[in-house]
């Protein structure tokens, strides 16, 4: 008698996703493969245009506001501004028709501009700003004087003609990205009290004269220095106690360091 064996059937149910994980790494594989072709195609469209066309499109996402820039092309309204591409200043030309001349403004033509607006506005007290040239810098020297002084005796606040004069200091250099050292200077008069001296007053005088061009388009990233120089540099040295001793200096670079 021949002895039968039972046969057993066994179902196996495959889940999603077993066996090569279903596929799902191709697509991951095919999404970045496509987004580093997009980026090196980026990268060479990039390098094939022009430096002033390549500065209005840096600008355009630098200053970019969805309320007022919106409908607006990146390559209208952008202005008259010098702006670092790859370490180059490129000036932006206002002139749409005119896109190949590209112009730098040089320490000079800066001192030119201010020295012309300061006259315009402050021709009576033109001789309370003094602009030098030296090596690859300019300096603005706002001087104090006893009939329009720009702060008070032993003050670090600003008075009106202080304010006045570095508000149009600050209208012409907002556009440019030089970097500024802002310098306070007193003159020799002594303080009575040792608590507060000619050191606090001129660093207190250079730290006020900041927070004024700040609050007055000037970009904070811009100010690479503030310092007091008490009495130590004074512009009349025949006089340590005269009062054009009494300063604020600005100074814009050129160079990444102060030559």
């Amino acid at each position: 008698m021949t002895e039968q064996k039972s046969i057993i059937i066994k179902r196996v149910k495959k889940k999603k996703g077993e066996g090569n994980h279903g596929g799902s790494w191709k697509v991951a594989y095919a999404d970045f493969v496509t987004a580093m072709m997009a980026f090196f195609l980026l990268m060479w469209l990039i390098t094939m245009v022009s430096p002033e066309k390549r500065a209005r499109v840096a600008s355009y996402f630098k200053y970019y506001a969805i309320f007022d820039k919106s409908g607006i092309s990146m390559f209208e309204g952008v202005g008259n501004k010098i702006i670092n591409i790859g370490g180059e200043g490129v000036n932006i030309p206002e002139e749409k028709g005119n896109p190949g001349k590209i112009k730098q403004k040089e320490p000079n033509q800066i001192k030119e501009e201010i020295q012309e607006k300061i006259e315009k506005k402050f021709n009576n007290i033109k001789s309370q700003v003094i602009i030098d040239v030296f090596g690859n810098s300019v300096r603005i020297e706002v001087i104090d004087s006893e009939g329009n002084p720009i702060f008070p005796v032993g003050d670090s606040s600003f008075t009106d003609v202080g304010k006045q004069i570095l508000k149009e200091i600050c209208d012409s250099l907002a556009d440019f990205d030089n970097k500024i050292i802002i310098e306070g200077h007193t003159d020799a008069l002594s303080y009575r009290s040792n608590k507060y001296s000619n050191w606090e007053l001129s660093t207190d005088r250079a730290s006020a004269a900041r927070r004024f061009m700040e609050s007055n388009g000037i970009n904070p990233d811009r100010i690479s220095m503030v310092v007091g120089y008490a009495a130590t540099k004074p512009l009349i040295h025949d006089n340590p106690n005269d009062p054009r001793n009494r300063r604020v200096s600005i100074v814009i670079n050129y160079d990444d360091q102060l030559k």
